[in-house]
């Protein structure tokens, strides 16, 4: 817990992430910002991986996706927990308005939707345990220099993080609860094995009401995965005197903590405001487009305005599409096919109204460092 000096201090940046992340809700039409979700969920599960050391290409993690898998065991058991981690973070977000996501329980929940999308050979910790969906640990461990708590003591850990975090309420003062209870959690180790991908799942679950899903925490702690693991254990480190805090951990080092996470928040949803700025982005449409065309004359300037406008204002049908390029019917038609080939257009009909996409090969121009990783090589 801060003291209220403490959350003095911190408060000025959750109101800035606060003030940001609604502004982004109105930043561009809901269908983008569906299209938009999607790819973040992905990126979600390819940083929190990457963070555990067991990352997947992620044009690997959208063919696990197609239930496309590699012929590879090693690389092929790696898709199946990128996709078992998109779909229980999908499936978690649903229950946000239900339980408290700081709550205990709901930890316990994203532990359990994780690890049983995964068959046993794929739940087998680097240990040689099997991890079992959603169950507190029977045993002592140490992790490093960690030594976590006891495992009779974890229900009363569990209740009062329940008591401190679980009844928070006003988007600032959550953040800042998101950020200590990830802390503490991540203490606490209340599971054999898996307690970094449970708590980032739960960190995610406790803004996402007020991220909507458009800008990730994990991308920002694994951009600074040395920062994020030192912030983490300076905020484990025994009380420094009698002026730090009343508990036996250093206040000090939880502020610290609170500090880093926020400027995480801050930094990631900052960048996303700025990725989806209309000025830029009109640019950045148009830049795409022409170095296509440069490449495939099948691919014609005449697709920019009205790509802007889907990304900015939402579907079409076809025929508005069509007469928004000023070219012929035959033409137009041709140039759609295209961009629907390409999934720079994405349809749920062959005859439906038409919405912005965006494939990963089409990021390193639209989201310049966004997810910089879909233009290294696939190996």
């Amino acid at each position: 817990m801060l003291t209220d000096r403490q959350l003095e201090e911190v408060l000025p940046v959750a109101e800035r992430v606060v003030a940001s992340s609604i502004a982004l809700r109105s930043a561009v039409h809901e269908s983008t910002r569906a299209t938009l979700r999607e790819l973040v969920r992905q990126m979600n599960s390819y940083y929190s991986n990457r963070i555990e050391g067991q990352s997947t290409h992620p044009y690997n993690i959208e063919s696990a996706l197609k239930n496309d898998f590699s012929h590879r065991p090693d690389e092929a058991r790696l898709q199946r927990i990128a996709k078992a981690h998109i779909e229980a973070e999908k499936e978690l977000e649903k229950h946000t308005h239900v339980t408290s996501p700081l709550s205990s329980s709901f930890l316990i929940a994203a532990h359990r939707t994780l690890y049983e999308r995964l068959d046993l050979s794929d739940r087998i910790s680097d240990d040689g345990e099997v991890i079992v969906p959603g169950e507190l640990r029977s045993r002592e461990v140490s992790v490093g220099n960690h030594i976590p708590p006891k495992a009779s003591a974890i229900p009363a850990f569990l209740y009062r993080i329940d008591q401190v975090y679980g009844t928070v309420r006003g988007w600032e003062r959550l953040l800042i609860a998101a950020a200590c209870a990830h802390h503490r959690l991540a203490w606490v180790h209340p599971f054999l094995d898996g307690n970094g991908r449970a708590t980032r799942l739960q960190s995610h679950c406790a803004i996402w009401r007020l991220s909507e899903g458009l800008w990730s925490t994990s991308r920002g702690l694994a951009r600074s995965t040395d920062a994020y693991y030192s912030a983490l254990t300076n905020a484990d480190s025994p009380r420094r005197g009698d002026l730090d805090g009343r508990g036996n951990l250093s206040a000090l080092g939880l502020l610290e903590w609170v500090k880093y996470f926020l400027a995480v928040c801050d930094d990631q949803s900052s960048f996303m405001s700025k990725m989806l700025a209309l000025d830029g982005i009109k640019q950045r449409i148009e830049a795409l487009v022409i170095f296509r065309s440069t490449m495939d004359k099948s691919i014609r300037r005449e697709a920019i305005l009205p790509l802007i406008h889907v990304f900015a204002l939402g579907p079409v049908t076809r025929g508005e599409f069509s007469q928004m390029t000023g070219l012929a019917e035959r033409s137009a038609r041709s140039l759609i096919s295209k961009l629907l080939t390409n999934r720079l257009l994405v349809s749920d009909s062959p005859y439906g109204p038409v919405r912005f996409g965006l494939p990963l090969d089409s990021l390193g121009m639209l989201f310049p460092s966004l997810y910089p990783e879909v233009n290294f090589p696939v190996t």
